[in-house]
């Protein structure tokens, strides 16, 4: 049996459209940031030498997080500029030095698939190594990318770019899990591409319809989940993913759960956390080390990480919090909050439209459809919200800002802004004076 191929981790690029989250692949869904989570599933799977290609924003912090991987052989490569996913491939020219033969597969850390998508790659690849493999996933609904022409016997014979719905060549989409027999040969297939005068930078896709002509691509067919870091309302679709994990109840010892307390379903409470009387967690919900649920609050179906403060009668429902947000009651509804997000009392992220249609949010200038009927708010790390604060549904509140009280937010606000309404005080004496 061959042994398995090196693993490239596509983990550079910018992470513009999450704002005002910040690096997606080091969002944590549990105690781990995203990025060490995968490379421990991957070694779990038998992988034991990966290349990560980071971008110059982000090296350093994979460095870190990476040298503690144990077990693992991790290189970290840097793409200077987004050029698009051939140019981060061909930075990995350097490890394979004396060994551009070996296999490769190439994967992003920001799908997030069960391990049966890998498991089915690693088979097809070690029962024919001398084949490439690309995985299609399965979609009934049109999904705006790139769809497999396929042929018998799975034999993959072209990538068609968003066909159109009533032009679908299968119902197989293209999914970022790329098995490569020879990184040479794909190496060599991109650089000839990006001798060629076009200015578009689909590269690596062009150099795979190039491949396709002299070499044997098999498509393998996954149907099983499949969650995309795409816009910051996706942290949610993410986190279900995570929750979904959680079997039973499990409780650290050194945890606090009042007998009035109430935990329902599967739930995860971290060491150090305290659930007051009268609290509920209803599953699938996760507390992280440290965390407070105080009395009567209720957190249900969310992710509330280390050393938040869920505050006396806050709800939290279908909500990520990141680590050391503050919240008193208040109501957070379907929303993502970053690290250390004061939400005051008497705040609350409005969630449902009017109409009750698709929530929209504006994404570098554009209004984008989430595709969600619920979505409250996305705030970034170290915002301040005053008292009675309440956000429209989709809004974005940027890093550091602050809030004053009172305020009805419905438009994205900056980072670093201060916004408060001002307001005019009249005082008149009242007729009659004061009793004597």
């Amino acid at each position: 049996m061959p042994a398995n191929p090196l693993l490239v981790i596509f983990a550079g690029g910018t992470s513009s459209r999450m704002w005002p989250l910040q690096e997606k692949l080091l969002l944590r869904f549990g105690d781990e940031p995203l990025l060490v989570n995968r490379l421990r599933r991957y070694q779990t799977l038998g992988f034991d030498e990966a290349v990560i290609i980071a971008s110059a924003e982000n090296e350093a912090t994979i460095r870190d997080y990476t040298a503690h991987i144990d077990g693992m052989r991790v290189h970290v490569v840097v793409q200077t500029e987004p050029k698009g996913q051939g140019d981060a491939l061909l930075q990995i020219e350097p490890v394979l030095e004396g060994r551009r033969n070996t296999p490769i597969y190439a994967v992003q850390v920001h799908d997030v698939v069960d391990d049966e998508l890998h498991q089915s790659m690693l088979s097809a690849y070690q029962q024919d190594p001398t084949r490439s493999y690309i995985a299609g996933y399965e979609m009934d609904a049109y999904f705006p990318g790139g769809y497999l022409v396929v042929a018998d016997d799975n034999r993959l014979t072209g990538i068609i770019e968003k066909p159109g719905a009533e032009n679908r060549p299968s119902n197989l989409v293209n999914i970022v899990a790329h098995m490569h027999a020879n990184a040479g040969r794909v190496l060599d297939a991109i650089r000839a591409e990006y001798e060629k005068p076009q200015t578009t930078d689909d590269h690596y896709e062009r150099a795979i319809d190039a491949l396709l002509k002299t070499q044997d691509f098999r498509v393998v067919p996954y149907s099983g989940h499949w969650s995309a870091l795409k816009y910051p309302w996706h942290v949610l679709d993410v986190m279900n993913y995570f929750l979904s994990q959680i079997k039973g109840q499990q409780v650290a010892e050194s945890a606090y759960i009042a007998p009035t307390a109430a935990l329902v379903g599967d739930v995860f409470i971290g060491a150090g956390a305290k659930v007051f009387p009268g609290a509920a967690v209803v599953g699938p919900a996760y507390l992280g080390a440290g965390v407070i649920v105080g009395n009567n609050a209720l957190v249900r179906q969310s992710m509330v990480l280390d050393g938040a403060n869920v505050g006396f009668t806050t709800e939290v429902a279908r909500s990520y919090v990141a680590a050391g947000c503050q919240m008193h009651a208040c109501r957070v509804l379907d929303s993502v909050f970053a690290e250390n997000v004061n939400f005051s009392a008497g705040c609350t992220t409005a969630n449902l439209r009017i109409d009750h249609g698709h929530v929209p949010s504006v994404v570098k200038g554009q209004r984008v459809n989430s595709g969600r009927d619920k979505l409250g708010a996305i705030i970034g790390r170290d915002a301040f919200l005053g008292v009675d604060v309440m956000t429209m549904p989709g809004v974005k509140v940027g890093r550091s800002a602050e809030v004053g009280p009172g305020v009805h937010v419905q438009d994205d606000i900056p980072d670093n802004m201060r916004v408060y309404v001002k307001q005019t005080l009249v005082m008149k004496e009242k007729k009659g004076g004061v009793k004597k």
